[in-house]
C-alpha cells in the first residue's frame, strides 16, 4: 500500500498538481500579507488623520479663546504643561495611552486678573474669585466637575458678556472650521488664526484605550500642543477608534482564510484534470511501445496526437526512431543472410577440394585451395571490419600525409593487371587512421582494376570552401563507368552490378561499402562521377588537418 501511495504521488500528474498548488498557495499568502499590510496602513492613516483633525479642532477653539465644549465621541483630554488635566470629554471615566490617567478637570493655577483690554473670553475656563484668600485655598479644594464653574459664571454674566461670548464662540467655530480645512490641505492651522493663540506644528501619536459611558474601546490618540491667548501652553489629546481598522482587517483576514483553501482546491482540481488530459497521449504512446516490445514487431508505430505540441513531437520522434531501428535490424538481418551466403561458397569449394584430395591425392589442386582460403580470409576480415564500424568504433586519429600514403600503396601493388599512375599529388595532411585510409585506397584501386581497360589514375588535390580546406583523393579508370541511376546503390553491401562476373572476379560486394563507411567515420564523403576518360571516378573528400603544432594535433596514429 505504501508503494502504491508513493507511486501515485510520484506520477507527473501528482507532482504537477502539488507543485501548482504550492506555488499558488505561496503567491496567495504573499499577496494576502501585502493586501492586509496595505489595508492596515491605509486604515491606520485614516484613523490618525481623524485623531489629528479632532485634536486640532479642539486646539483651534482653545487658541481662539472660545468656550470649550467636549462631547463624548471621540474622547478628548486637555492637559497643561504641569501635567494637570484641564478638560475631558463627557462620560469619560478611564483613559490610557496619553500618559495622563486623570479624567476630572482641575481649575487652572492662580493668574493675575486680566486687564480690561485683555479680558479672556468667558466660557474657556471657570472664573476664579479675586479674593486672595479664596485663591490661596483653591488648590487645596477638589476642582469642580467640568461645566460647574461655567454654569455659575453664566448666571452672573450680563447680557453684554453673553453677546460677546456668543460672538467669540462663533469666531472660534469659524476658526476651527478654517483650521480643519487647513489640516486637510496640509497647511499649518495657526496660519488661519492671526492675532490669537498658536497651534504648534507636528503632532505625536499614541495608542491606548478609553472608557466612555461604561464601554471600553481601543483608540489612537493624537497629541497637539496649543498656546492660548492667555499664553497658557496646553496639550490636546484626541482619540479616534481603532475598531473600524481592526474589524476591517479581521474581516478581510477571515475571508482570505476561508477563500484560500477553496481556491487551492479549485487550482488542484483544474491542474489534475488538465494534466491528465495533456498526458493522455503519452499514456497511449507508452502502451503502444510496451506492445511493440512484447511483440518485437518494429513495423508498428505509436499514435500521433492531432495537436502540434511537445507530445506530438515526441510521438513523431518515437516513430522516426522506430523506423530507423527497423531499418537497422533489417539491414542487420540482410547482412547476416548475405554474409552466410558469401561464406558458404568458398567454404563449400574448399571442402570439396579437400575431400577430392583425400580420395584422389593426384587430383588435389593446392593453388585453388589456397585461393579459396585467401578469399575466405579477406571476406572474414571485411565482415569483421563492418561489424566494428556498425558498433560505432571510432578510428585512432593521427596526421596522415595523403601523398605519401598513395605512393606507398601504389608501390606495394606489383601484380596489378593495369599499371597505376600517380602523377598529381598535392602535399596535404588529413586527420585519421592511416590503416583505415589505406584500406579505403586499396578497395578503390581493386575496384578500378576489375573494370579498367588500359589506365588507372590516382590524384590528390587541395580544395577550399567556406568550411575550410579539404583534401580530395580521386581514383579514375577508363572502363565502362557506373550508370547514373546506380551511383548510390553500388555502395550498398553485397551489391554487384555485373552479374555475369564470377564471384572470384567480382568480389563479395563489400569493398565500396566498407570504403564509404570508413570515410564517413573520418568526417568525409565518398561519391562517384564520370571520369574524363569515360570510366568511373571515385572521389574521397576529407577535411584537412590543422597545421602542425596547432592545439589538438598529434603525431601519426595507430592503424585502426
Amino acid at each position: 500500500m505504501a508503494r502504491g501511495v508513493r507511486g501515485a504521488l510520484g506520477s507527473v500528474r501528482a507532482r504537477a498538481t502539488i507543485g501548482a498548488s504550492v506555488v499558488v498557495a505561496l503567491a496567495l499568502v504573499l499577496a494576502g500579507v501585502v493586501v492586509l499590510g496595505v489595508l492596515r496602513d491605509n486604515l491606520r492613516e485614516q484613523t490618525t488623520l481623524q485623531a489629528d483633525v479632532r485634536a486640532r479642532e479642539v486646539a483651534a477653539r482653545l487658541a481662539a479663546g472660545a468656550r470649550l465644549e467636549l462631547d463624548d465621541d471621540p474622547p478628548v483630554q486637555v492637559v497643561d504643561e504641569d501635567g494637570r488635566v484641564r478638560a475631558v470629554s463627557e462620560d469619560l471615566t478611564r483613559i490610557t495611552g496619553t500618559g495622563h490617567a486623570g479624567v476630572r478637570a482641575v481649575a487652572p493655577p492662580e493668574r493675575p486678573a486680566p486687564t480690561p483690554t485683555a479680558r479672556p473670553t468667558p466660557g474657556r475656563t471657570p472664573e476664579l474669585d479675586d479674593d486672595p484668600d479664596e485663591r490661596d485655598g483653591q488648590d487645596e479644594r477638589e476642582a469642580p466637575e467640568q461645566g460647574e464653574g461655567r454654569a455659575d459664571a453664566d448666571e452672573d454674566a450680563d447680557p453684554e458678556d453673553d453677546a460677546a461670548r456668543e460672538a467669540a464662540d462663533e469666531a472660534a467655530e469659524d476658526a476651527a472650521e478654517e483650521a480643519a480645512e487647513a489640516i486637510e490641505r496640509g497647511e499649518s492651522p495657526h496660519q488661519v488664526l492671526p492675532g490669537q493663540g498658536e497651534i504648534h506644528d507636528g503632532a505625536t501619536h499614541h495608542e491606548g484605550s478609553a472608557t466612555v459611558d461604561g464601554e471600553r474601546r481601543e483608540y489612537r490618540f493624537a497629541a497637539v500642543r496649543v498656546t492660548t491667548p492667555l499664553d497658557e501652553s496646553l496639550t490636546v489629546y484626541a482619540g479616534a477608534p481603532l475598531a473600524t481598522e481592526r474589524d476591517a482587517v479581521g474581516t478581510v483576514r477571515r475571508a482570505m482564510l476561508i477563500g484560500l483553501p477553496a481556491l487551492l482546491a479549485v487550482v488542484a482540481a483544474v491542474t489534475w484534470l488538465v494534466t491528465r488530459r495533456a498526458l493522455r497521449p503519452v499514456e497511449g504512446i507508452r502502451r503502444e511501445m510496451a506492445a511493440i516490445t512484447a511483440s518485437a514487431d518494429l513495423s508498428r508505430r505509436v499514435p500521433e496526437p492531432q495537436a502540434r505540441d511537445e507530445v506530438a513531437r515526441l510521438a513523431v520522434t518515437t516513430n522516426e526512431t522506430l523506423a530507423a531501428l527497423e531499418g537497422s535490424v533489417e539491414r542487420q538481418r540482410r547482412f547476416v543472410a548475405d554474409a552466410s551466403h558469401e561464406l558458404r561458397s568458398p567454404i563449400a569449394s574448399l571442402r570439396t577440394q579437400l575431400e577430392v584430395g583425400v580420395a584422389h591425392p593426384e587430383l588435389l589442386d593446392p593453388e585453388g585451395a589456397v585461393a579459396d582460403v585467401v578469399r575466405l580470409q579477406h571476406l572474414a576480415a571485411d565482415l569483421l571490419l563492418l561489424a566494428r564500424l556498425d558498433a560505432g568504433e571510432r578510428p585512432v586519429r593521427g596526421r596522415v600525409a595523403l601523398a605519401e600514403l598513395v605512393r606507398a600503396e601504389v608501390a606495394r601493388r606489383v601484380g596489378d593487371r593495369v599499371a597505376v599512375r600517380a602523377d598529381e599529388l598535392a602535399d596535404i595532411d588529413v586527420s585519421g587512421s592511416r590503416g583505415q585510409l589505406a584500406r579505403v585506397l586499396g578497395n578503390l584501386l581493386d575496384n578500378a582494376q576489375r573494370h579498367a581497360e588500359q589506365a588507372v589514375e590516382v590524384s590528390v588535390r587541395r580544395e577550399r570552401d567556406a568550411r575550410g580546406a579539404w583534401a580530395v583523393l580521386a581514383v579514375a579508370d577508363d572502363g565502362a563507368g557506373v550508370p547514373e541511376a546506380e551511383r548510390e546503390r553500388i555502395f550498398e553491401r553485397f551489391v554487384r552490378l555485373d552479374d555475369a562476373r564470377s564471384r572470384d572476379d567480382g568480389g563479395a560486394g563489400l569493398g565500396l561499402a566498407i570504403a564509404r563507411d570508413v570515410v564517413a567515420r573520418h568526417g568525409g564523403t565518398l561519391t562517384v562521377r564520370e571520369a574524363a576518360a569515360g570510366g568511373a571516378c571515385f572521389e574521397v573528400r576529407l577535411p584537412g588537418a590543422a597545421p602542425a603544432g596547432a592545439p589538438g594535433t598529434r603525431g601519426a596514429g595507430g592503424e585502426g
